[in-house]
């Protein structure tokens, strides 16, 4: 064996964060590595963020979970996309839905083809070219993987779910491959003197856990990362002010709905998750523009159901630490950062960091390549999806609100500038390719967020106006017949993966 090689590690805190690192850990090192986990039953999870976007399922495919087993465990639901009410304006809506937007033609995307129609007067809406808007409008869902006797793509699904359940799930494969599981509060960690490096957690019951590498997944502590390493911390809170949240469960209610709804508020907005045993609802706000009362106030206004339970406290800043891997130590989920679930991207960015960690481990020592590269990568992903998230307040059009009007007229990323500025100019949307949300993605959002392109593609006016027409008719005729075939949302799931709920009281 190589002096350095690394063959234990330790992941502090569990979670839905410390048992996916557990379980891929696990499923793709196998006893190679022993890995033990140290978590205490007294320390609540945040678990604010019940949905989930499609890479998920790659990620459970990667572990051999069944789809079905997976959704009946966890209570789930299908997830389509995510409804925005009130955003750009009140009384406006919009999905950001998963998978394409029409068709592309002739190397040009199709967005410009829809656009050149709106443009002369013929405004269709973008999301008939949707299938999974037009599912959504209707309720419905199944597994499709593409249009049978076309070049259009199927239904891409995410999930909504019990995080918590998961986490149990989580826990079950990963003890059930070799992971060691300690109970216990650490109260101490302790440190190499020359190198800095983290050599063991000493637990309140006196108990001392070694390793070689260390995973943080203590959640907004980062009790090894922050209390441990001092890495510091960047503060995003001036371009995204919200800072406050509460979470209540709430009777589940139907239609059982194949997507997230985020509802704008006067100081921040209100998430409606449906799963199948009950409603997850939240409100996220800046205490700067709301009080914690008048938050908690408009949060109960606005359910759906009956409360099933009080409403719990967040308290938040988001931002990211300066370093993801920090000497012996990577930490993940909200021990590496916070960026608000308005996309859905918080179970995500654990996945991906996940993915990170298997590529560039450590087999033969903390080496100093990896490591900046596995920062260089973290960073890039935040500072992307942190774009995407502004782009939702930044470009919004409710006056009065004085939240509202600090979002509109703050100064934002140039990234996020630069991205704007072209597709107004002349529809062209040009993410990079490790941008975790690609064109379709923010065609929807910059459109439903009331920014119109003055032009589109000049390419567009060589092809003839009648070919033009019967194309977009072709695609809409076929997504609007396909989307009545899909049977309810609801059926589905009872007749595929419905959980063994208790009876109600």
């Amino acid at each position: 064996m190589h002096p350095a090689e690394i063959r234990s590690v330790v992941i502090v805190g569990g979670g839905t964060a410390g048992w996916m690192t557990a379980a891929a850990l696990a499923r793709v090192f196998g006893p190679r590595l022993t890995i033990r986990l140290v978590e205490s039953e007294d320390i609540g999870t945040v678990g604010v963020g019940e949905a989930s976007i499609p890479p998920l399922t790659l990620f459970n495919n990667m572990l051999r979970i069944d789809e079905d087993d997976f959704v009946r465990e966890t209570q789930g639901t299908f997830k389509l996309g995510v409804e925005f009410r009130d955003w750009y304006r009140k009384d406006h809506s919009y999905i950001h839905a998963f998978g394409d937007i029409g068709k592309d033609l002739a190397y040009i995307p199709f967005h410009h083809y829809w656009l050149n129609d709106w443009l002369e007067g013929r405004q269709v809406s973008l999301w008939d070219y949707s299938f999974s808007a037009l599912a959504v409008r209707q309720n419905r869902f199944d597994r499709v993987p593409a249009i049978a006797n076309s070049p259009l793509q199927g239904l891409i699904h995410a999930f909504h779910f019990d995080a918590g359940l998961y986490a149990r799930l989580l826990r079950r494969y990963a003890e059930a491959r070799g992971v060691i599981r300690h109970e216990g509060r650490i109260t101490g960690v302790a440190q190499a003197a020359e190198s800095g490096d983290i050599q063991s957690v000493c637990l309140e019951s006196g108990e001392t856990i070694g390793g070689q590498f260390f995973f943080d997944c203590s959640g907004f502590r980062g009790l090894l990362i922050e209390g441990a390493l001092k890495t510091g911390y960047e503060d995003w809170r001036h371009w995204l002010p919200c800072d406050r949240a509460l979470a209540i469960p709430s009777e589940t209610v139907y239609p059982l709905t194949p997507c997230t709804r985020s509802t704008a508020r006067r100081a921040g907005w209100q998430w409606r998750i449906p799963l199948q045993s009950r409603t997850g609802n939240g409100h996220v706000y800046a205490s700067a523009h709301m009080s914690d009362d008048e938050a908690h106030d408009i949060l109960l206004q606005n359910l759906d159901g009956r409360p099933l339970a009080d409403a719990r406290p967040l308290k938040f800043a988001t931002g990211r630490r300066r370093q993801f891997w920090n000497k012996n130590c990577i930490a993940l989920g909200l021990a590496g950062g916070f960026l608000e679930p308005l996309e859905s991207t918080s179970i995500h960015m654990i996945q991906s960091a996940i993915e990170r960690l298997i590529l560039l481990f450590p087999h033969i020592g903390d080496t100093e390549r990896q490591r900046k590269e596995y920062n260089r990568l973290a960073v890039q992903e935040h500072e992307f999806v942190r774009d995407f998230i502004i782009l939702h307040y930044h470009a919004n059009a409710r006056t009065g609100d004085a939240f509202w009007d600090d979002c509109r007229h703050m100064a934002v990323p140039d990234s996020l500038t630069d991205k704007i500025g072209l597709f107004r100019d002349s529809g062209i949307i040009q993410p990079t390719p490790h941008d975790l949300f690609q064109l379709s993605s923010w065609l929807q959002v910059m459109w439903g967020q009331g920014i119109v392109p003055r032009t589109s593609h000049p390419f567009v006016q060589t092809v003839r106006p009648s070919d033009r027409a019967d194309y977009l008719a072709n695609i809409r005729n076929i997504l609007k017949r396909e989307a009545a075939r899909l049977p309810d949302h609801a059926q589905f799931i009872a007749r595929h993966c419905g959980a063994a709920l208790p009876a109600a009281c």
